[in-house]
């Protein structure tokens, strides 16, 4: 295991911090954290706008996870993938779907849904924005407006989010399998550092 580009807190200390800001003991031991309790006041909005999206959000939790997992995996980005893949299973998200996430918005077997937000994420990614065609297929997919305002800002809050992964090479828990469920990395993750190894 790669070290991070910046120390992580002790597990006390990145404790200690977030109970100074609110934030939730069991959130402040994961290693994203621990070294963004580094900076309190950003770890504090951080962790407001991920737990309004994952708690408090109108967009449907299955496509969120869909998008998340898209994400860790064009990007490379092995802690997102590895911690949502635990998340996305809880929700109710089959293994089937989240492998099927591999292939994209082209593979068969999803839903008008999970292709409009899989298509919209691959766009952000790769041009910043989602095309006017696949707009109108999230229009039609997503039934309001604050579902299709939170498509837009989840896709970019998790692209950030592996970003700061990656950069900082911010490493799994100790005893995490990278890569679930069969080890295998996308080819953006092997051809470099892949957001920490594991």
């Amino acid at each position: 295991m790669s070290d991070p580009r910046i120390p992580l807190l002790s597990e006390t200390d990145a404790k200690a911090a977030a109970a100074s800001i609110a934030i939730s003991e069991s959130i402040a031991e994961l290693n994203v954290f621990r070294l963004l309790l580094r900076d309190p006041p950003v770890a504090k909005s951080v962790n407001d706008l991920l737990m309004t999206m994952l708690f408090r959000g109108k967009l449907d939790a299955r496509l969120r996870e869909l998008v998340i997992m898209r994400i860790g995996w064009v990007t490379g980005s092995v802690y997102e993938w590895t911690q949502h893949w635990r998340v996305a299973l809880a929700l109710g998200v089959s293994e089937e779907d989240l492998l099927r996430v591999r292939e994209g918005a082209a593979a068969n077997g999803w839903s008008d849904a999970d292709r409009a937000v899989l298509r919209a994420t691959d766009e952000v990614l790769s041009s910043g924005l989602v095309s006017p065609a696949t707009w109108a297929l999230c229009e039609e997919a997503l039934g309001s407006d604050e579902e299709r305002i939170e498509l837009v800002i989840a896709i970019g809050t998790w692209n950030l989010i592996s970003q700061f992964l990656r950069s900082l090479e911010v490493p799994l828990e100790e005893g995490v399998m990278a890569w679930p469920p069969d080890g295998k990395s996308p080819p953006k993750a092997r051809s470099g550092n892949g957001g920490a190894s594991a």
